[in-house]
């Protein structure tokens, strides 16, 4: 069943928590951030299947609107933290886990995706999911533990102009083969709800 963690004992999602009866919670101390400020660490547990990833959607978009993101911002995370769990699910070993943290710090929202997966590699970045995920997230990566458990880590910092930001997204996608105007994070939320393998509320390559 999802499990939830929370920090300060703030009691998980704002205005009511992640939408699961039986979710249990626990409290974790906070840490400081340099230059002032406390870092809230939330973490939720999930069955890696696609059907609960609206819980993680959820628990996303509540905790950048915590964070005091724009509207813009917001479906920008909850998207590229869909997007992540897409990639993640098409390897995920059988029965395991999706492992979801998020550590808020003023202005910054850090996502990390992890599960157990299948092959052990990390997933592509010559994608139409990769590209999405670099293009709404200011900071993406991927790693591989010795284990076989593959994380995704997305960065996210409130404030950011969005010229700014596609600005530095195209340079790196021009230099690996990339158009600018994919780039685009409007173009890219547009692809990814009209993309035919994808389904209007989720994410492209779900089960």
């Amino acid at each position: 069943m999802p499990t939830t963690g929370t920090a300060n004992g703030q009691g998980g999602v704002p205005g009511g928590g992640v939408p699961d009866a039986n979710a249990s919670t626990g409290a974790a101390p906070s840490s400081g951030v340099p230059g002032g400020g406390l870092r809230d660490i939330v973490q939720l547990t999930l069955p890696a299947a696609s059907a609960y990833l609206s819980v993680l959607r959820t628990a996303t978009a509540s905790l950048a609107a915590r964070g005091d993101f724009t509207l813009d911002d917001i479906e920008d995370l909850r998207i590229a933290v869909d997007e992540a769990c897409a990639l993640l699910l098409l390897s995920a070993a059988p029965g395991s886990n999706l492992e979801c943290t998020f550590e808020l710090s003023p202005g910054v929202i850090q996502v990390g995706v992890t599960v157990l997966s299948v092959d052990g590699e990390p997933p592509s970045t010559d994608t139409f999911a990769w590209t999405v995920l670099t293009a709404l997230a200011d900071e993406v990566s991927s790693s591989v533990s010795t284990d076989s458990r593959v994380t995704i880590r997305l960065r996210k910092r409130r404030g950011v102009p969005e010229s700014n930001a596609v600005r530095e997204n195209n340079a790196v996608r021009e230099n690996n083969g990339y158009s600018p105007t994919t780039a685009d994070p409007q173009t890219i939320k547009t692809q990814w709800t009209k993309n035919a393998g994808a389904p209007n509320n989720g994410p492209v390559g779900a089960p």
